[in-house]
C-alpha cells in the first residue's frame, strides 16, 4: 500500500514534468498544482488500461504510460485554462 502511494507520487510527478515541458510556451502553474494534476493524471490512467486490459503486462507498461501522459497534458491544458479566465 505504501509502495503504491510512493510509485504514484514519484510516477506522478514525472508525468506532470513531462506534461509541462510537451505544451508549447510559459505555464503559469507552480509545483504542487503540477504534482496533483501528475498525481490525478497518473491514477486515472491506470484505472484506464486496467479497464482496457493493458495494465499489467511484461516490461515497461507503455500504453499505461501513454495514457497517463495524455491525461497529464489535458490536465495541465485545462488548469492553465482556467487560471487564465480567472486573471
Amino acid at each position: 500500500m505504501i509502495g503504491s502511494i510512493i510509485s504514484a507520487i514519484v510516477i506522478g510527478a514525472i508525468i506532470g514534468a513531462l506534461a509541462r515541458l510537451i505544451i508549447p510556451g510559459r505555464q503559469n502553474l507552480s509545483l504542487g498544482v503540477t504534482l496533483v494534476v501528475g498525481i490525478a493524471a497518473a491514477l486515472v490512467g491506470t484505472l484506464i488500461a486496467a479497464a482496457l486490459g493493458i495494465a499489467n503486462t511484461r516490461g515497461i507498461d507503455w500504453w499505461e504510460h501513454i495514457i497517463q501522459l495524455a491525461l497529464a497534458v489535458l490536465g495541465v491544458l485545462l488548469v492553465v485554462q482556467i487560471n487564465a479566465r480567472k486573471t
